[in-house]
C-alpha cells in the first residue's frame, strides 16, 4: 500500500504469498499502482504519489482478508474516488463499523450492508479532515486506517492509543519518509502524530518472517514427544511476540538466536523442543501482542500441566470467525477439559498426555478461518486416533505452505 503511494520503484522481498496479500496487490493495481512480480520472487512496485489514487473499475474483492479491507478503506478516505469493497463469506460477516466511525469524521461517506458489514461503498473526501482520535478498543487495524487516511489530509492527525498495539505501520510509514511521531506517557499510552500530505520515498524492503505462522511449526514441536524444531528469520517485534514469551513462562524449551534487524524490525531464529508445560493465568494485557495467536495457544494450553486460565479476549469473537466458541467446541470434541467465558476460555491441561479423540476421528469445524484450521491440525498431531478438519482450503490466505510444511517436519505420512 505504501509503494503504490511513493513516487518510483520500491522492491520488496521476502513477501509472505497468501491470498491477503494477493488480494491487496490486485487492489492497488485497480487504482493505479503497477505490481509486479519477478523470476525470483522480488516484487516491483511503481506508485502513482500520495493523493493518486485512480477510480477503480470494478468492485475490490478482498477475498477474507479483514486487514487489507479496513487499511485500504482508510487509504480511500483521503482520495476524491468510490470504491466497493465484497469478500468472502467470512469476511462479509465482520463489522466494519470501528473503521467507518472514525473516517466517517475525517469526511468519508460510507453504504454499508446491515450490521455495517460487507458488501459496501465508500466515497472517499478530498480535502479530508485531519483527525484526533482516541481508540475505543485496542486495535492495529482502526490506527493504521486512520494514519492511512492522514497521509493526504492536510495538517496533522493523531491517534491516541491507551493500549499499545503492533506497531508496524508505524514503523513502515517512518522508513516510506512520513512525518511521524510517537509520544508515550507515563501511564503507557502512546499519541501517534502524523503530518499529512505527506511525500513518500520509495524503499527497499525484505520482509521479515510472520510470527502468527512460525507458532503453528513451533507448538507443533513443543506438544509432539522427541520433536525439535528450527524456525528462522522470525519477526520478534515485542507488539507481535507476546506468544513465546507466554510460552516460555509455562516450560517452553525455546531459545532464540541469530538476533539481528531486517527491514527495521527485530529478528531472530527460533530452535523449539518437546517440553512439559504447566498452566497459566496470561495476563490480559498481553492480549494485543499475541491476539492472532490464541488458537494455537489454547492447543498448547491443552497439553500443559495444571489450569491456563485467559481474560480480556473480546476481540477473539469478532475475528475471521468467533475464535472462543470454536477452539472451546472443537477441543472438548477431541477430549480436552474446556470452559467457555464471555472473554477467554479456563483450560485444565492434559498433562503432556495425548488427548483422547474419540472412537472415529472428530470432524472439526474450521468455519472458513485459517487459524482455526490449521490450530487443529496440530493438535491432530498429539491426539489419539486423529482428527479431521472439514476445510483447509481457507488456510491459503495466510500460509499457502502450511501443509507441504508438515509434510516436510515428518508429520504427515
Amino acid at each position: 500500500m505504501l509503494s503504490a503511494l511513493a513516487v518510483g520503484e520500491s522492491r520488496v522481498e521476502g513477501l509472505l504469498e497468501g491470498e491477503d496479500v494477493l488480494a491487496t496487490a490486485a487492489a492497488m493495481r485497480a487504482m493505479g499502482a503497477d505490481i509486479r512480480r519477478d523470476e525470483d520472487g522480488i516484487w516491483h512496485i511503481n506508485g502513482v504519489g500520495v493523493g493518486g489514487l485512480l477510480q477503480p473499475q470494478t468492485a475490490l474483492d478482498m477475498g477474507n482478508s479483514g486487514t487489507s479491507t479496513r487499511l485500504l478503506m482508510g487509504l480511500i478516505a483521503s482520495h476524491g474516488i468510490t470504491a466497493t469493497f465484497t469478500g468472502d463469506a467470512s469476511l462479509s460477516k465482520r463489522p466494519m463499523a470501528r473503521v467507518t466511525e472514525p473516517l466517517s469524521r475525517m469526511g468519508a461517506s460510507f453504504m454499508t450492508s446491515p450490521g455495517d458489514r460487507l458488501p459496501l461503498t465508500m466515497r472517499g473526501a478530498c480535502p479530508a479532515v485531519p483527525l484526533d482520535y482516541r481508540l475505543p478498543v485496542a486495535s492495529a487495524q482502526v490506527k493504521s486506517a486512520i494514519l492511512l487516511a492522514g497521509l493526504n489530509a492536510p495538517g496533522i492527525t493523531r491517534v491516541v492509543e491507551p493500549i499499545p498495539t503492533r506497531d508496524h505501520s508505524e514503523r513502515m510509514l517512518k522508513g516510506f519518509g512520513a512525518t511521524l511521531d510517537v509520544e508515550v506517557q507515563s501511564d503507557g499510552t502512546r499519541i501517534i502524530s502524523l503530518t499529512g500530505e505527506a511525500e513518500l520515498r520509495p524503499q527497499a524492503i525484505t520482509v521479515p518472517g510472520d510470527p502468527s505462522s512460525a507458532a503453528f511449526p513451533i507448538v507443533a514441536a513443543l506438544i509432539t514427544p522427541g520433536s525439535e524444531v528450527t524456525v528462522t528469520n522470525v519477526g520478534m517485534n515485542p507488539t507481535r511476540a507476546g506468544l513465546f514469551g507466554i510460552l516460555q513462562a509455562m516450560g517452553a524449551d525455546l531459545s532464540l538466536s541469530n538476533h539481528r534487524e531486517v527491514g527495521g524490525e527485530p529478528v531472530a531464529d527460533i530452535t523449539a523442543r518437546h517440553s512439559q508445560l504447566t498452566g497459566i493465568d496470561v495476563p490480559p494485557d498481553v492480549a494485543p501482542s499475541m491476539i492472532d495467536e490464541f488458537p494455537i495457544f489454547f492447543v498448547a494450553a491443552s497439553f500443559a500441566q495444571g489450569t491456563t486460565r485467559t481474560s480480556g479476549l473480546d476481540e477473539l469473537r469478532v475475528k475471521e470467525s468467533d475464535r472462543l466458541a470454536l477452539m472451546a467446541r472443537g477441543l472438548a470434541q477431541i477430549g480436552a477439559r474446556i470452559e467457555e467465558m464471555e472473554d477467554g476460555l479456563i483450560i485444565e491441561g492434559t498433562g503432556g498426555a495425548p488427548l483422547p479423540g474419540g472412537k472415529s476421528p472428530p470432524v472439526i469445524a474450521a468455519s472458513l478461518d485459517h487459524r482455526i484450521a490449521m490450530s487443529f491440525a496440530v493438535a491432530g498431531l498429539a491426539t489419539t486416533g486423529g482428527l479431521t478438519v472439514d476445510d483447509m482450503r481457507p488456510v491459503a490466505t495466510s500460509f499457502p505452505g502450511f501443509t507441504a510444511l508438515l509434510r516436510s517436519l515428518g508429520a504427515i505420512e
